[in-house]
C-alpha cells in the first residue's frame, strides 16, 4: 500500500469540515485554551509559503492542547477592510466587496489545504456589517467616556456632567485639552446645550480636534505613522505631506502609564516591549511657562533638565506650532512661511530621523526668561515637532548637543546670542550633556548645586511665581481615526450644527452606502461624499437622501470612515461568541475565555495594531466588558522566510546614430537603432567583467555576430553601441531543483525576456540569491504547488525544519524532498506496498520502547518551548533507528501516531485509521513519557591505544573498573593491537573512556 498524499489530505480536510472537528465549545469542563493568530488581510495576490509559517505553529500548539485535554479554541478571520481594495476599486470602479469576497475566497481554499485545525464556525470579517456594527458600538462607548487620573480609569461622560453640575470643573482630575477654561458649577449651568457640548467634547476618549496629519495627495487620504516608510506611503510609495485637518482621534494618551505598566506582566519578547517603551516615551520633569511680552501670547515647554534653565540661550519652536503665524514679525514672515511650508513636505518619522541636517528660521520675535526677564529669541527648526511634548522646546546649547550645533550652525547671525555656560565644565568643543559630575554656575540661586538638588529647586521657585510646575509626559500622541476612504468602517455619527450626534446603538450597524466613485469628490470631501443617501433622519432613526437634509430633523452624518485598525483592535473577543446578535460577546463566554493564551504574529505590528489592541481591551475592561487588563498572555513573532531569487547574467546591449559621424567619443547619442538586447553570460563570464572591467570579448562577439556594427562602419556611419553589465531576476517557477531554467521556455513566459540573446545552449545555470519573497521580486513560491507535488504535511514540517520560528530563513525548494522522503519512510513503517499493513502486537524491544520515549520527552518539551525545527529532527531520527530496528510493533507505533499528528495531521489521521480506530486522533490522549526506558543501562565506550582511538565496546554501565579492565583486556581486538605487549597503565573512566598507554 503506497502514500497518496493527494487522496489522504483530501479526504481528512473533508472529514474536519463535516464533522467540525475542531469547533471550541463555550461551555466544557475542560480547561481552557485560546491559540490565535494576527488575522490577515486578504490581498489578491493570495498566500505564499511565508505566510503560512506562523499559522503552522500556532496550529502545532492547537493540536498538542487538544491532545492534552485542553478547550482548544484556534479561531480564524480577515481583517477585510483596507486600502489595496479600495485602489483596486478606483482602478476598474468594481465594488471593494467583490474584490474583497473573491479574495477571501482564495485564501480559504489555500488555509484548507495545508490542513490548519482552525474553528471556521466561529470567522469574522471585519468588512461585514455584522461584525462592524460592534466596532461602530465601541466608537460610542468611547465617546461617551472620560478619564480620571484619580482613579487611573475611564467612566461614563455622564459622572463628568454631574461633576460639573455640582462642583464645576476646579476639582476634576482628568485627561483633556489643553487650555480649558476653569468654569463653576452656576457657570456650567448657565452654558448653553452647544457650549457644554463643546466643553464636554475637550475630555471625551474619541474627540474631534484640528491636528496636524500625514496627508497623501496621490491616495487622498490620511495615513498613521506605521503607514509611511522613508517619507511615502507604503503602499504605491507616495509622497506625504503634514497639514491641519480636523479628524477624530482617540485619547490613548489616558492610557500611556498603564500601557507602560502592563508590559511587565505580559510574556512577550523584549525588543517588542522596549518598542512600546520607547513609542510610549516616558519622561520626568517641569513644563515652563515662557511670557512673549506685550502681548497675551505664553509659550508652554516640557523640559527634562529644568535645573538648566539659566541656559536658555533661545527657544525653538515646532514649524506648525499655533504661535508660530501670529508672533512672527514682518521682517521675518516670508522667510519663517517657506520654510513652514517646506518642512511639510517631509514626514515626522523622516524628520526624527534626520539628525545630521541642520536648519531652522528666526521668528524675530523674543520670549521672557521666567527669572531674569532676559528676552529670549524664538526660532522655528523642523527637528521640534509639534505632536510631542507641547511642540516648543527650551533650547539650552551648553548642555544638549542638537541645541549645541544649531547654535554654533547658525552663530553670528540676527537672533543667536552667544551660548551661556552654566557647568563648571568646559564647553569650547562639545555640550556638556551628562546629568552627573557638575556643579551648576551662572544660574541664581541655583549656584553649586547639581542636577537632582537643581531639579527639585527650580521647580519650587517656578510653582512660586506661577509659570511652571513638576510634570511626567509621554511621546505617545492620540492616535489619529479619522481616514477620507469610502472602504472602511462608517463612523455612527451625525452632525447638527457642527456638532457631532451619536446614533443609538438600537439602530446599529450603519452600513456604507453605494457610491458612483470611489474617489474624494471635487471639492475635496471624503468619497462617502459621493453617495447619494447618507444623511440621518433623527424622526424616522434610518439613513436617507441628502437631498432631505434641513437642520431640524435631518442631518449629515460623517464622511470619513474609521482607520484599518479599527476592526482588528477588539476581533479577538469577538471570537469568543462570535454569532451573538446582541452584543459584542456575552458575558459568559469573556470570562470563560478571558484573554488570549499565545498570540503569534509580525513584529512590524509592535506599535500599530499591538498598542491600540492593548488600548482598547485596558478601556473595555474600564467599562466593564473586558475580563483581563491585557489582551495577549504570550506574544511569539515568527520570522520572515526569504526567497531565493534567480538571476541571469549578462550584458545589455543597446546601438544608436551620433549626430555628427566625426564625434564618434562624444556623448551626443542621438535616437537608438532597434531595440536594445540582452547577451546571456556565464555567471562566471559576468564576475570577470565586473571586477576587471574588460568588455573585449562581448566587442569580439559583436564583430563576429553583427558584421555592420564593426568599428569602421561605426565610424563611417555615425553608429555607436553602448553596454551595460546586468543581472535580471527571473521567475523561481521557472527554475528546476539544480537551479537551471530553459532560456527558451523563459522567453515564452514573458514579453520583457524577448531580448535575451543567448549562445550558451538552451539550458542555463542561474545564480541564486537570498531577499525578501515579494511579488514584485518574482521568487514567490505559492504553497498550492508544493501541497500537490509534496504534500500538505510536507509543508508543514519542512517550514517547521527551516529553523527556529523567530528567525528568518530562506526558502529552497530543493531541501524539501528530504522531508517528502521521510513521510513515506514513516508510512513504510507501517506498511509494506504490495502486502499492506504490517504493524504486529509483538512486545517490542527495550530500543524500541528507548526511541519512542526519547521522541515523546522532546517533542513534549520542544512544544511547550516553541522549538519545533528540533521535533522534526527528532522524528527523522526516531523513524530511521525503527527502520534499522524493523519495527512493526502496534505498542510503538500508535504512539507514534499521536505524537507525529501536531505536525503531519494528515498522515497521521490516516495511520490511526487504518490501525483500526473510529474518528479523528485530534482528541486522543498525547503519550506521557515514561522515564525508565531512558535510563541507560549500556555505554559504548571508545578504546583508544597511546591516546589515539582504535575500536568501540558496548559495556553494562553498573560493572566496576576492575570488570571493565578485565573484559577489555580479553577482548580479540585489545590482544590484537598489543602484540603481545602488557600496558604500563589502563586509563578507565566509568562512563566515559579508556585508554591503554604504553
Amino acid at each position: 500500500m503506497k502514500y497518496f498524499h493527494e487522496k489522504i489530505e483530501a479526504k481528512w480536510q473533508q472529514y474536519w469540515a463535516q464533522n467540525q472537528t475542531f469547533a471550541a465549545s463555550n461551555n466544557s469542563d475542560k480547561p481552557k485554551y485560546y491559540v490565535l493568530d494576527m488575522f490577515p488581510y486578504p490581498s489578491g495576490a493570495g498566500l505564499h509559503v511565508g505566510h503560512p509559517l506562523g499559522y503552522i505553529a500556532s496550529d502545532i500548539v492547537a493540536r498538542f492542547k487538544r491532545h492534552k485535554g485542553f478547550n482548544v479554541l484556534h479561531p480564524q478571520g480577515y481583517d477585510s477592510f483596507g486600502l489595496p481594495a479600495e485602489q483596486y476599486a478606483i482602478q476598474t470602479g468594481q465594488h471593494p466587496e467583490k474584490t474583497t469576497r473573491e479574495n477571501i475566497a482564495r485564501y480559504r481554499e489555500q488555509l484548507d489545504k495545508i490542513g490548519f485545525s482552525f474553528d471556521w464556525s466561529r470567522e469574522v470579517r471585519t468588512s461585514d456589517p455584522d461584525y462592524y456594527k460592534y466596532t461602530q458600538w465601541i466608537f460610542i462607548q468611547l465617546y461617551n467616556s472620560w478619564y480620571c487620573t484619580k482613579h487611573g480609569k475611564a467612566y461614563d461622560i455622564s459622572a463628568l456632567t454631574e461633576i460639573f453640575e455640582n462642583q464645576g470643573n476646579t476639582t476634576v482630575e482628568a485627561v483633556c485639552d489643553d487650555n480649558i477654561p476653569v468654569f463653576s458649577a452656576a457657570e456650567w449651568k448657565s452654558f448653553s446645550n452647544e457650549e457644554q457640548q463643546k466643553i464636554l467634547l475637550q475630555y471625551r476618549l474619541t474627540y474631534l480636534a484640528e491636528t496636524e496629519v500625514n496627508w497623501c495627495p496621490a491616495l487622498g487620504t490620511v495615513l498613521a505613522n506605521d503607514e509611511i516608510v522613508n517619507g511615502v506611503s507604503e503602499r504605491g510609495g507616495h509622497p506625504v505631506i503634514r497639514k491641519k485637518m480636523t479628524q477624530w482621534s482617540m485619547r490613548i494618551s489616558a492610557y500611556a502609564e498603564r500601557l507602560l505598566q502592563g508590559l511587565e506582566t505580559i510574556d512577550w519578547s523584549e525588543s517588542i516591549k522596549e518598542s512600546q517603551r520607547n513609542w510610549i516615551g516616558k519622561s520626568v520633569g517641569a513644563s515652563v511657562d515662557f511670557v512673549i511680552p506685550n502681548s497675551q501670547f505664553v509659550i508652554s515647554v516640557f523640559t527634562t533638565r529644568p535645573d538648566t534653565i539659566f541656559g536658555v540661550t533661545f527657544m525653538t519652536l515646532a514649524p506648525e506650532h499655533e504661535l508660530v503665524s501670529q508672533i512672527t514679525t514682518p521682517e521675518q514672515k516670508a522667510a519663517v512661511e517657506a520654510y513652514v511650508e517646506a518642512t511639510a513636505k517631509r514626514s515626522e518619522r523622516e524628520r526624527m530621523a534626520d539628525v545630521k541636517t541642520i536648519s531652522g528660521v528666526f521668528t524675530g520675535a523674543y520670549a521672557e526668561h521666567p527669572f531674569t526677564k532676559e528676552p529670549i529669541p524664538v526660532w522655528i527648526g523642523d527637528y521640534v515637532l509639534a505632536g510631542y511634548g507641547t511642540g516648543a522646546v527650551m533650547a539650552v546649547p551648553c548642555g544638549d548637543e542638537r541645541d549645541y550645533a544649531f547654535a554654533n550652525f547658525f552663530k553670528g547671525q540676527k537672533g543667536m546670542p552667544e551660548i551661556k555656560n552654566i557647568f563648571n565644565q568646559d564647553i569650547s568643543q562639545e555640550a556638556f550633556a551628562s546629568k552627573d559630575g557638575f556643579e551648576l554656575v551662572n544660574s541664581d540661586f541655583l549656584n553649586g548645586l547639581d542636577y537632582k538638588a537643581g531639579t527639585k529647586k527650580v521647580i519650587e521657585e517656578l510653582e512660586a511665581i506661577g509659570q511652571g510646575k513638576g510634570k511626567t509626559n509621554y511621546r505617545l500622541r492620540d492616535a489619529v481615526f479619522s481616514r477620507q476612504r469610502y472602504w472602511g468602517e462608517p463612523f455612527p455619527v451625525y452632525y447638527v450644527n457642527g456638532l457631532p450626534q451619536m446614533i443609538d446603538a438600537k439602530y446599529l450597524p450603519i452600513v456604507l452606502p453605494e457610491v458612483e466613485k470611489y474617489l474624494p469628490t471635487e471639492d475635496g470631501q471624503p468619497p462617502l461624499g459621493n453617495a447619494t443617501h447618507w444623511a440621518w433622519d433623527s424622526v424616522q432613526c434610518s439613513v436617507v437622501s441628502n437631498q432631505l437634509i434641513d437642520d431640524k430633523t435631518v442631518f449629515p452624518l460623517e464622511l470619513n470612515t474609521m482607520p484599518g485598525w479599527a476592526g482588528s483592535s477588539w476581533y479577538w473577543m469577538r471570537y469568543m461568541d462570535a454569532h451573538n446578535d446582541t452584543e459584542f460577546a456575552s458575558q459568559d463566554a469573556l470570562e470563560y475565555w478571558e484573554n488570549v493564551d499565545l498570540y503569534i504574529g509580525g513584529s512590524e505590528h509592535a506599535t500599530g495594531h499591538l498598542l491600540y489592541s492593548r488600548f482598547w481591551n485596558k478601556f473595555l475592561k474600564d467599562k466593564g466588558f473586558a475580563p483581563t487588563e491585557e489582551p495577549f498572555k504570550k506574544l511569539i513573532n515568527q520570522g520572515m522566510i526569504l526567497g531565493m531569487s534567480a538571476y541571469i547574467y549578462g550584458v545589455w546591449i543597446s546601438f544608436s546614430f551620433k549626430n555628427d559621424a566625426s564625434t564618434l567619443n562624444s556623448n551626443k547619442i542621438a535616437q537608438p537603432v532597434d531595440r536594445p538586447f540582452f547577451y546571456l553570460l556565464t555567471k562566471e563570464e559576468y564576475d570577470v567583467i565586473a571586477k576587471e572591467n574588460d568588455y573585449s570579448e562581448i566587442n569580439i562577439w559583436l564583430e563576429n555576430n553583427y558584421p555592420k556594427y564593426k568599428k569602421a562602419s561605426q565610424i563611417a556611419s555615425g553608429l555607436a553601441y553602448s553596454t551595460t553589465l546586468a543581472h535580471i531576476r527571473v521567475p523561481v517557477n521557472l527554475v528546476n531543483l539544480s537551479d537551471e531554467i530553459s532560456i527558451t521556455e523563459l522567453k515564452n513566459y514573458q514579453e520583457q525576456f524577448d531580448s535575451i540573446v543567448n549562445d550558451k545552449g538552451d539550458i542555463y545555470k542561474t545564480g541564486r540569491e537570498v531577499e525578501k519573497m515579494s511579488k514584485s521580486f518574482i521568487n514567490v513560491v505559492n504553497p498550492d504547488d508544493i501541497c500537490n507535488d509534496y504534500g500538505a504535511d510536507t509543508l508543514r514540517l519542512y517550514e517547521m525544519f527551516l529553523g527556529p520560528l523567530e528567525q528568518a530563513k530562506p526558502w529552497n525548494t530543493a531541501g524539501i524532498t528530504g522531508v517528502s522522503g521521510f513521510l513515506k519512510k514513516l508510512w513504510r513503517l507501517y506498511f509494506d506496498e504490495n502486502t499492506g499493513l504490517t504493524v504486529t502486537n509483538d512486545e517490542p524491544t527495550p530500543e524500541m520502547y528507548k526511541s519512542l520515549h526519547k521522541t515523546i520527552k522532546k517533542v513534549t518539551e520542544d512544544i511547550e518551548n516553541f522549538s519545533f525545527n528540533t521535533s522534526v529532527s527528532q522524528f527523522m531520527i526516531c523513524v530511521n533507528e525503527l527502520a534499522q530496528l524493523k519495527c512493526h510493533h502496534r505498542a510503538i507505533l500508535e504512539p507514534l501516531a499521536i505524537v507525529i499528528s501536531p505536525y503531519a495531521p494528515h498522515i497521521a489521521e490516516e495511520l490511526w485509521s487504518q490501525l483500526g480506530h473510529e474518528g479523528s486522533i485530534a482528541t486522543v490522549d498525547f503519550p506521557i513519557v515514561n522515564e525508565k526506558y531512558l535510563v541507560e543501562s549500556e555505554k559504548e565506550y571508545p578504546v583508544s591505544f597511546n591516546g589515539k582511538m582504535r575500536f568501540t565496546i558496548k559495556l553494562p554501565l553498573d560493572l566496576t573498573v576492575p570488570q571493565i579492565q578485565e573484559i577489555v583486556m580479553a577482548d580479540e581486538r585489545t590482544i590484537k593491537q598489543l602484540e603481545g605487549r602488557t600496558p604500563n597503565k589502563v586509563i578507565i573512566v566509568p562512563g566515559k573512556v579508556i585508554n591503554l598507554v604504553g
